[in-house]
């Protein structure tokens, strides 16, 4: 937490040197006046006393996570609107524009990217670790429909021909989209296989065994 006092002739003076001081929008810290002006002496032929406020700010989690994917944008000559919000433990920032193409990548792999710099940035900013959700355009939202659809046609193309298919290789997250998608299929099992990059899930029918 950042914690300031400023003074001037007037509280909203003193406000405004500690906004400025901090470099931070008003409606985002907390403000406690601490003295008001006052006159001093008979008539206040002695002069007057200044206002003195303090002014603090805590990190924001979701607004570091903006700070730092705005300046990303700005040295690609990116310009897009940037919403963020908490849900539960998780904070999201969203972008939206025209021709964000390039923040998403190929099958999102920058927009993975972008998330995994944004985390460690704000990790190391607060010396704890968030959870920072990144998407463009509603992205991660249409892959993941898209992924579920995948998943429900290659386990029906399982079922019919028994044979065993291998996706390509995906990410935790969209490997878990597979899984979750198909746990409640009592004819099939999901696994993942190989290691790093390459780890792909497999789709297969589930033998008796393997039926709890």
């Amino acid at each position: 937490m950042k914690v300031i006092e400023n003074t001037g002739k007037t509280v909203e003076d003193a406000i405004s040197a500690g906004l400025q001081e901090l470099g931070i929008e008003r409606d985002k810290v907390k403000i406690e006046i601490l003295e008001v002006p006052t006159k001093k002496g008979l008539f206040g032929i002695l002069g007057t006393s200044l206002a003195r406020v303090r002014v603090s700010y805590e990190d924001n989690p979701g607004d570091l996570a903006c700070d730092f994917i705005k300046e990303i944008c700005r040295c690609m000559n990116v310009e897009a609107d940037y919403q963020v919000s908490q849900r539960n433990e998780h904070w999201y920032v969203d972008i939206t524009g025209t021709e964000l193409g390039i923040l998403i990548g190929r099958r999102g792999d920058t927009l993975e990217a972008l998330q995994y710099l944004t985390n460690l940035a704000v990790a190391r900013k607060l010396a704890e670790r968030v959870r920072i959700i990144v998407d463009v355009e509603g992205y991660r939202q249409r892959r993941e429909e898209t992924l579920v659809r995948l998943a429900q046609r290659l386990a029906d193309k399982v079922k019919r021909t028994g044979t065993r298919v291998v996706l390509e290789p995906m990410n935790p997250h969209e490997r878990r989209i597979i899984h979750t998608a198909l746990q409640e299929d009592l004819r099939i099992l999901t696994f993942s296989e190989g290691e790093d990059l390459n780890r792909r899930v497999v789709i297969s029918i589930k033998k008796s065994r393997d039926i709890s």
